[in-house]
């Protein structure tokens, strides 16, 4: 009798398992700290580029630094409030000056905010029901916003020249007006930056109230109309009061873009500026740079800020109280 011997199999080896390795959740002190380093170099940068000038254009306002300080700003003497007195001084030259600006700046802004408002809801709303050619449309449209800021300036500049420019040969061609005005000096300057930023702007203001007008819901258009509404009612009663909170953001960017614009007079009339044209940035700019005294023209930037910080401060609390009342 034999007896069948079976060798027996080797068992199969497991490979020891990985270990994988601990994630944020189980690392309490790199999530505790994670989202400030990922928000570090966005602070620092906002540090570098805006906190620190401002901080030092505040201490160039109470220091006479002028041209013989250039070399050395921590020579300049101490200037107390005498910067901010001479500023706020509207019978001096200095003063006055600054009154004018600033009344010409406020004019400026406040036209071209409206204008600028009204030509992107006209076009928002014109473009809101589909037809064949919108997206044509709508890409021409947002051709200024596009386009960099110096190159649509200087290009206006070429166009409102006198005996040269476009604006004045259609002006002519269509027999309006007399002669040929000048357009970039004397009294008609304002009206040309007045031209040239809301040109910029709309294009910003149509394309956010384009984009609030996408989140209205259609079915509250069909059932107005179905009401017998038209569509100015329409307008008045569903698409304002649906874009409130986008205008009330809105209206305070816009004017606080034009109140401290630069580019433009700085690019439409060069260093020379007319007094109709004479925004209260560029008015700093000459102050600061023509006659060097980089003081007085600092101080004239701090009251500046502090104005518009006191109107974004009243706009935010009128606006949220009728948004409460609402």
């Amino acid at each position: 009798m034999s007896v069948a011997t079976h060798e027996a199999k080797p068992a199969a080896v497991t490979p020891p398992a990985r270990r994988s390795k601990p994630g944020i959740e189980h690392r309490p002190g790199l999530r505790r700290w994670l989202p400030y380093a990922l928000v570090a170099p966005a602070v620092l940068m906002e540090l570098v580029i805006h906190i620190l000038p401002m901080l030092v254009g505040i201490w160039m306002s109470f220091v006479k630094l002028t041209k013989f300080f250039i070399a050395n700003w921590s020579a300049a003497p101490s200037a107390g409030l005498n910067n901010y007195k001479v500023a706020l001084d509207f019978d001096n030259a200095v003063g006055e000056g600054l009154l004018k600006s600033f009344g010409v700046t406020l004019v400026f802004s406040l036209v071209t905010v409206a204008l600028s408002w009204v030509l992107g809801m006209a076009a928002a709303v014109a473009l809101q029901p589909a037809f064949k050619g919108r997206a044509i449309i709508r890409t021409l449209f947002l051709v200024p916003y596009a386009l960099p800021a110096y190159a649509g300036i200087l290009t206006w500049n070429f166009m409102l020249q006198r005996d040269t420019g476009a604006v004045n040969h259609v002006l002519t061609q269509l027999h309006l007006g007399d002669g040929k005005p000048f357009w970039l000096i004397g009294s008609n300057a304002l009206i040309s930056l007045i031209t040239v930023a809301t040109w910029k702007l709309w294009t910003f203001a149509f394309l956010t109230l384009m984009a609030g007008l996408t989140s209205i819901p259609r079915d509250l258009y069909e059932a107005a109309s179905v009401d017998g509404a038209g569509n100015l009612r329409q307008w008045r009663n569903i698409t304002l009061p649906s874009l409130r909170p986008v205008n009330l953001v809105l209206v305070l960017v816009l004017f606080l873009w034009t109140f401290s614009d630069f580019n433009t007079p700085y690019v439409l009339f060069g260093t020379a500026q007319p007094p109709a044209g004479d925004l209260i940035t560029f008015h700093i700019y000459n102050a600061s740079f023509l006659t060097w005294n980089f003081g007085s023209g600092a101080a004239m930037s701090v009251l500046l800020l502090i104005f518009l910080m006191i109107v974004t401060g009243i706009y935010l609390v009128v606006t949220g109280r009728k948004t409460r009342r609402g």
